[in-house]
């Protein structure tokens, strides 16, 4: 069955968040997703709280940016998060926005070799070993979590470019696309996850997990406010992207995904959403219900 979702957008102050998170909850929402966007608000501790609110809500974190986490600490919180909340946390880690990196002084030379010596050392940390590794970015020295999580949690990874693409299939356990990507660009997607796969001899492991956000406006001047954020990101010449209606015009859409290989589809609302929470309440209530 498709998983289906929420975004709790940073836009909104941190303290939004509880009302949304409660919503959510009662709803039924299956999961909500938190952004570390730069400079608004921690995905760490704002999923900390949400998970500490609810009791049966799953919480996503997509993305926490590589360069701006050391991954031995980036991995104790994962491990905190998973041992006191066990099933209910889904992380995701990324490149991260170049420019935002910059502004901190951590923009890495090479985004994709940075990238790939964490997810290495990142999945071998939750899965309870010591670890050394003297890399370009990442260096540890015999370090090893005293309280792994009892299963290795499944690390994801987000990728817009192929070569990004074909790496979270080499060291990924599954891959976050953004709003950016249409129906046709998950099938290309997919396909590059799965060279990466193949490349690395992966293609006997398990399932690879697909996440894929999707814009979507309903409610009074939808259509408005979806090609309005469009234009504010660039994207309002792209064919197929986001979706505004009704239950029934965003479920087609959440459909479109899923047939193209999406297993979650995590509706993002519109920066200027006029209900945050009436948008959970309409995607756990209305939507739900329309999707397989």
């Amino acid at each position: 069955m498709t998983t289906l979702g929420a975004v709790f957008r940073p836009q909104l102050a941190p303290e939004r968040l509880r009302a949304l998170v409660r919503t959510a909850e009662e709803a039924g929402l299956e999961e909500l997703w938190l952004w570390e966007d730069c400079f608004l608000e921690s995905g760490i501790a704002a999923a900390s709280a949400a998970l500490a609110w609810t009791e049966r809500l799953h919480v996503g974190v997509g993305l926490l940016p590589v360069p701006l986490r050391n991954v031995a600490l980036a991995s104790m919180e994962a491990a905190t998060l998973y041992r006191l909340f066990p099933g209910r946390v889904s992380l995701a880690v990324g490149h991260g926005v170049q420019d935002w990196m910059g502004q901190v002084g951590a923009r890495p030379a090479s985004p994709l070799t940075l990238l790939g010596e964490y997810l290495a050392a990142m999945r071998a940390l939750l899965r309870g070993e010591r670890v050394t590794v003297d890399g370009s970015y990442v260096t540890l020295d015999g370090v090893a979590l005293d309280w792994p999580p009892a299963e290795a949690p499944p690390v994801l990874a987000g990728g817009v470019g192929p070569r990004t693409l074909r790496l979270t299939g080499e060291a990924a356990d599954g891959t976050v696309l953004d709003a950016s990507v249409s129906a046709d660009g998950v099938r290309r997607a997919l396909r590059l996850i799965e060279e990466g796969r193949a490349s690395a001899g992966r293609t006997h492991e398990g399932h690879h997990k697909v996440v894929v956000y999707l814009l979507a406006a309903t409610g009074p001047g939808a259509a408005e406010r979806l090609h309005d954020e469009l234009v504010r990101d660039g994207r309002e010449s792209v064919p197929g992207l986001g979706v505004a209606g009704d239950a029934a015009a965003v479920a087609k859409a959440v459909q479109e995904l899923v047939v193209a290989g999406a297993d979650t589809v995590v509706l993002q609302p519109t920066a200027d959403e006029p209900d945050p929470e009436g948008f959970v309440r309409f995607v756990a209530e209305e939507v739900r219900g329309l999707v397989p």
